[in-house]
């Protein structure tokens, strides 16, 4: 079996893209919101008991989707960032490693700052009253700050899996994604006739966990039918004008990233900002519609090279690393919703408070998995991390869907618009096909 790069495998994708996938999402949502008012106990069609048991129904090809996506995004990670790792010689490798972590760090604190200001200026949390039936009555705990310094060292150490499968089961993806890197940068230490058999078996990986993928894809409209049904009729008509505010506020925060990231491509990448969009929105809009950066990253390679004319050597290792963490618009969406969960309990949030929510959002968006569903596993351990009760995340977790379809296509814009100024920075360049 001959190796293959995982830009070849883009033509998994395709076909999504040439059928207009977004378009049946949108469709499919507008749909299932509509059903789930229908359906809703305050309209008094069905009694509530019935409109429960209905919509765990409709929201079971969701439940399906995200379950086989989630199952092969470790091994499609793993594989991908070893072979971007080992296409790579040594020098680039140190070139561009330090500089990258440098670069993401950077951009994630400029998300957070954005959320974190629009969260204090706008106060979505006002505008939702708390109800008990939602949030259970619990007292607020208040010594979160202390316990985030009390083991820097530890948590650094902790940072290496000791057991790489038991993170592997855990999902604790930065450890993942540490663990691959060393493994990736070992394999380039060995000869060219002992790396081919490696090569070959991830490519295979690859393959499959393309073809996995490729099925899930085919729920997805009605996924988002089923979970947006499912969403409306419990939540209520009420409750939607709250929550709606606060999708706002994180909508509006992932738009000021994304003028963020036209200003470096212009700025730093010396690229035309509107031909950039034009020319990623295919990679955009197939993000928006399966939620996951991961799974559209043969997509985005191809984009990289044949239309922003990126260096492989560039985009094969910025890619899947940046699929992994490079999440940037996932930060937004922790730091607004940490905030807003905090205003709805009533809890006053001093400036050294809002300062640990960005260090700890930092943290935790670095290491966010790049499957639907990630960006709220791991709100949950900044919520606790910073005393606010994780509860509340059952406030949010309904329009969760709707709000990773738009942060995901944040997240591929931040990896593409990082190759395109790490591809300026390099002064590389490819030959046109």
């Amino acid at each position: 079996m001959e190796f293959k790069p995982l830009i070849s495998l883009e033509h998994y994708l395709q076909s999504l893209v040439q059928s207009k996938l977004w378009i049946k999402v949108v469709l499919a949502l507008i749909l299932g919101v509509g059903l789930g008012l229908l359906l809703s106990p305050s309209v008094n069609i069905v009694s509530e008991d019935v409109a429960t048991s209905i919509g765990n129904w409709l929201a079971l090809p969701g439940k399906l989707f995200l379950k086989l996506v989630q199952m092969i995004m470790i091994p499609l990670i793993f594989s991908s960032i070893i072979s971007g790792i080992v296409s790579n010689s040594g020098e680039q490798l140190k070139k561009l490693g330090i500089g990258v972590g440098v670069y993401f760090i950077i951009t994630t604190v400029i998300s957070i700052a954005i959320g974190v200001g629009l969260a204090l200026l706008l106060q979505p949390g006002k505008y939702l009253k708390l109800n008990n039936s939602l949030v259970g009555d619990r007292s607020i705990a208040t010594n979160g700050s202390s316990s985030v310094f009390a083991d820097i060292p530890g948590a650094i150490s902790d940072l290496l899996p000791a057991n790489p499968l038991a993170s592997m089961v855990s999902g604790e993806m930065l450890s993942i994604v540490i663990f691959t890197i060393i493994i990736g940068v070992a394999i380039t230490q060995l000869s060219d006739k002992a790396k081919s058999p490696i090569l070959k078996l991830l490519s295979a990986i690859q393959e499959i966990c393309m073809t996995v993928v490729k099925w899930a894809m085919r729920l997805v409209p009605i996924a988002v039918f089923g979970l947006m049904a499912q969403l409306t009729l419990s939540v209520g008509i009420d409750s939607l004008k709250g929550i709606g505010f606060y999708v706002a506020v994180v909508l509006i925060g992932l738009l000021l990233l994304l003028v963020v990231y036209l200003i470096m491509v212009g700025i730093i990448g010396k690229t035309n900002p509107f031909q950039f969009l034009k020319k990623i929105k295919d990679v955009q809009l197939l993000a928006f519609s399966t939620t996951s950066s991961a799974a559209v990253m043969p997509l985005s390679l191809k984009t990289a090279k044949e239309k922003l004319g990126i260096n492989p050597s560039v985009s094969n290792f910025l890619i899947p690393i940046g699929a992994t963490v490079n999440m940037d618009g996932t930060a937004v969406y922790q730091a607004i919703s940490t905030l807003f969960i905090a205003q709805i309990y009533g809890i006053e949030m001093s400036i050294v408070n809002v300062l640990l929510v960005m260090v700890t959002v930092v943290a935790a968006s670095i290491g966010t998995p790049s499957i639907p569903g990630g960006g709220v596993v791991i709100l949950a351990s900044v919520l606790q991390s910073v005393g606010i009760p994780t509860e509340g995340i059952v406030i949010i977790i309904g329009v969760e869907r709707i709000l990773g379809m738009f942060r995901t296509a944040i997240n591929v814009t931040g990896d593409l618009t990082a190759c395109v100024v790490f591809n300026q920075w390099q002064g590389t360049t490819i030959d046109s096909d």
